[in-house]
């Protein structure tokens, strides 16, 4: 199949993005596919911090057969700054989950997009004030705010106090930027084909300087210099193949924050045998059927913008997915690989 860009847009109502329209976002709280069976706390809890992962994404990518008529991938991060190691995933959790046309929560018919939107599909299971997942604890107080854990309960204080002491509902929608990333539609689109007539560094970097000035490369002029350099100037990294190819097969379309192409290949951002060689040589199974896996796509960097999170960094997020998608009931934990542009210490490679 042909590659599919993903591109982040504001919505002028978050309504548009909750579960009821089966959307790919970014930021915000997850909308949960399946409503009954949903992501435990131990699911979603960093093994070396401890602390809940956030919701960074998800995208519905339904596949052609009765169990599969809908099907969404999230995925969820550690914010931590100390959990993350270069090349490597471990404070990445990517969760699957799917539905037939015919199922208990949602209408067969597609959903309207005429008129203002309808509200979410509830789930009855108790979802976390601060981040939208399973939550299993409750204000002592006023027994109506549910929290997935201690942490969350804490960072959410000083906003439910006035609710809580009043005997209020919180109001929904209100979240916290230190637990929730902004929100933002994910807009697919097919990847326009590339000039076969390879450039210059000199050229390359006179162009991309040209886009820059007319504001052409959008959320890129909000980058660090640092970053910038990190990513288009250093002279190490201009001389591997794999980034020259990364920025050639980017560098029409520099806003992408996902790319999509399931059975394909990732387009990795550095040299592959010196960084994630033998991750990629050791793929598990699928942990459900223990069928094969396959990659499904990729989260870019430029993501990074617009998380506003100096603590995250990556150069690019595989997923790998069951090649079959196999039927499944909740949500399943598929594989992640986690690249970045800087090779590890020669002990670890």
């Amino acid at each position: 199949m042909a590659v599919d860009l993903g591109f982040a847009e504001e919505s002028s109502n978050t309504a548009w993005l909750s579960n009821r329209y089966f959307p790919s976002k970014l930021g915000g709280q997850p909308a949960w596919l399946e409503l009954e069976v949903l992501p435990t706390t131990t699911q979603l809890q960093c093994n070396k911090c401890q602390a809940q992962k956030a919701f960074l994404c998800q995208l519905y990518a339904a596949f052609e057969d009765d169990f599969n008529f809908h099907r969404s991938i999230y995925v969820f991060v550690c914010r931590n700054a100390g959990c993350q190691e270069a090349n490597k995933a471990e404070n990445f959790t990517v969760l699957r989950s799917q539905l037939p046309l015919k199922n208990k929560f949602y209408s067969e018919e597609e959903p309207s997009e005429d008129g203002d939107p309808l509200p979410a599909i509830p789930s009855p299971k108790k979802l976390c004030a601060a981040c939208g997942c399973f939550a299993p604890h409750t204000c002592s107080r006023c027994k109506s705010a549910n929290y997935c854990s201690g942490g969350h309960q804490r960072a959410h204080w000083k906003q439910h106090k006035p609710n809580c002491e009043a005997g209020k509902p919180d109001i929904v929608g209100d979240t916290l930027p230190g637990i929730v990333f902004p929100e933002y539609e994910i807009v697919m689109e097919p990847e326009p084909a590339i000039e076969a007539v390879d450039k210059d560094e000199e050229e390359c970097l006179a162009e991309y300087e040209e886009l820059s000035a007319s504001g052409k490369t959008g959320e890129l002029k909000d980058v660090s210099e640092n970053e910038l350099d990190k990513y288009f100037g250093n002279a190490e990294a201009s001389e591997d193949k794999a980034f020259k190819e990364f920025r050639k097969q980017t560098a029409a379309e520099p806003e992408q924050i996902v790319r999509y192409k399931r059975s394909g290949e990732p387009l990795w951002i550095s040299d592959v045998e010196s960084t994630i060689g033998a991750q990629l040589q050791a793929l598990p199974n699928c942990r459900h059927c223990q069928g094969s896996l396959q990659f499904e796509f990729q989260i870019m960097p430029q993501m990074l913008v617009l998380l506003k999170d100096d603590s995250l960094d990556w150069g690019v997020i595989a997923v790998y997915s069951c090649a079959k998608s196999c039927p499944i009931d909740g949500y399943v934990e598929e594989h992640v690989v986690k690249q970045d542009i800087v090779a590890p210490p020669a002990d670890e490679t």
